[in-house]
């Protein structure tokens, strides 16, 4: 079993930045692709970003690329999701998991495991 715990969400302005941070307990996850999803109030949950094993895969969705950055520690146990210019549509509860492949983090599926969820406000 797998736990993920996101953090570092919170209130911005438009413009600002902020990191969030995914750690994994249970079991290392090194060997596994992670990912982020968001979801915001009466929308259905989003694919943002999703990392390879070894970080030499990386994929993100349209709407974050060029503002976004997914990167992980695995000695840590962690993955990482720098947001720049943040804009008002980016406001969400984000969600990391963690799978098997990389096709299981980047869709909404039953073989990934997923954390709680951490609320990213950005105010214009």
């Amino acid at each position: 079993q797998v736990q993920l715990v996101e953090s570092g969400g919170g209130l911005v302005q438009a413009g600002g930045s902020l990191r969030l941070s995914c750690a994994a307990s249970g079991r290392t996850v090194s060997s596994d692709a992670m990912g982020w999803f968001r979801q915001a109030p009466g929308k259905e949950r989003e694919f943002v970003a999703a990392i390879s094993w070894s970080g030499g895969s990386i994929y993100y969705a349209d709407s974050v690329k060029g503002r976004f950055t997914i990167s992980r520690d695995n000695a840590k146990n962690t993955v990482y999701l720098q947001m720049n210019s943040l804009k008002p549509e980016d406001t969400a509860v984000y969600h990391c998991n963690a799978a098997s492949s990389m096709f299981a983090v980047m869709h909404i599926t039953s073989d990934a495991y997923w954390g709680q969820g951490t609320q990213v406000t950005v105010s214009s």
